[in-house]
């Protein structure tokens, strides 16, 4: 028998053994896939098995619910009493958020209908006329960066609530009340190089839901001064900017991140780069369960509304337990303390980028 060199052997070891290598990833990329997949078909079911009241109902009813507390809350603003303009004041500020912060959020997603033509129609409702930007920057930051890219350093890791110049008390609890004046302003930013007719219709739905509400209240609450108006008007709609502000950051800033070329697939990226915040009487209904304490399912099913969010939480947390995958939770006392302390890391520096070795 002809002598084989030592070598030769060595080679077909070196290529046996890359062979096994490249079919153990393989075979894990499979099974990351699958485990997708089932988790995707056990939501598919719930969500199946559901009302259209439980899809859509119970979320369109809360924010019908918070145009029904517009008129009320333009007559009490109305009123010389001090104790029923406050309560104007906080009837105003809560609708307001309910329509701008839970209202925007699922038109965005267009979790509000199945008709394209609608979900297209609430979009610019919600967002342009409620929220004074641009519902094609909105949709287009929201899904295509910040879903699609979760966590991804400088495509989706919240890079645009990051104001590194200001102080940590300056922004965590004093800079997001100039949001109703900068909201416009940056949408107007965005606008450059859009058609013009997106332009026009930007600008035109911006103005309408603005001077709406000031009109409303020189000829309804019976303001004397346009400065008085406007300052109303600021105080409505910042109420709630800075826990706004807080939730965006503290549900993914200080968790891992991801470069664009090493992250990891979509089922380890959302378990790792999303946290829910516990339920709160207050922030649940304002901002939707799925910006506070269903954050890790929307992200993982971002067409689901709130209510769905809700009911399928039991089912994810489940399955992520068993397939021993983390299920990120902590309390929003917990994370503010973190980021005031840690703020120069979390918030000024760039962020580490994590390394799953073991699931790439």
């Amino acid at each position: 028998m002809q002598n084989v060199p030592e070598e030769r052997w060595e080679g077909r070891d070196e290529v046996k053994r890359r062979g096994d290598g490249a079919s153990k990833r393989a075979g894990e990329e499979a099974e990351r896939e699958t485990l997708m997949m089932e988790l995707t078909r056990l939501v598919q079911r719930t969500v199946k098995g559901s009302s259209w009241w439980e899809r859509r109902g119970i979320d369109c009813s809360i924010l019908a619910a918070a145009f029904l507390c517009l008129p009320p809350a333009f007559l009490l603003l109305s009123s010389s009493r001090l104790l029923w303009f406050s309560a104007g004041v906080l009837l105003m500020g809560v609708a307001h958020a309910v329509l701008t912060i839970k209202g925007t959020h699922l038109a965005s997603h267009g979790s509000l209908s199945e008709s394209p033509a609608w979900a297209e129609l609430w979009a610019v409702f919600f967002i342009e006329i409620c929220g004074s930007f641009s519902a094609r920057a909105g949709v287009r930051g929201h899904i295509k960066m910040h879903h699609a890219h979760t966590n991804v350093i400088g495509l989706g890791d919240s890079s645009v609530w990051k104001v590194p110049l200001l102080p940590r008390c300056v922004y965590l609890f004093l800079a997001p009340l100039t949001m109703p004046v900068i909201t416009p302003l940056v949408a107007l930013a965005h606008l450059k190089g859009h058609p013009l007719t997106h332009v026009v219709r930007t600008v035109l739905m911006v103005s309408l839901g603005l001077y709406s509400q000031y009109w409303l209240l020189i000829h309804v609450s019976g303001f004397e001064s346009a400065r008085g108006a406007l300052l109303c008007m600021l105080v409505c709609r910042a109420m709630f900017s800075v826990p706004y502000i807080h939730v965006n950051i503290f549900q993914h800033i200080g968790l891992p991140m991801f470069s664009p070329t090493g992250r990891p697939k979509r089922i380890h990226q959302m378990t790792h780069g999303v946290l829910n915040l516990p339920r709160n009487p207050v922030l649940d209904w304002i901002f939707g369960h799925s910006l506070i304490n269903c954050h890790v399912e929307h992200h993982l099913f971002p067409f689901l509304s709130d209510n769905m969010c809700l009911k399928v939480k039991p089912v994810v947390s489940r399955y992520l337990a068993e397939k021993q995958l983390p299920y990120q939770e902590d309390s929003y006392a917990s994370r503010l303390s973190l980021f005031f302390h840690r703020y120069q890391e979390l918030m000024v520096l760039a962020p580490p980028i994590t390394e799953l070795v073991a699931l790439q």
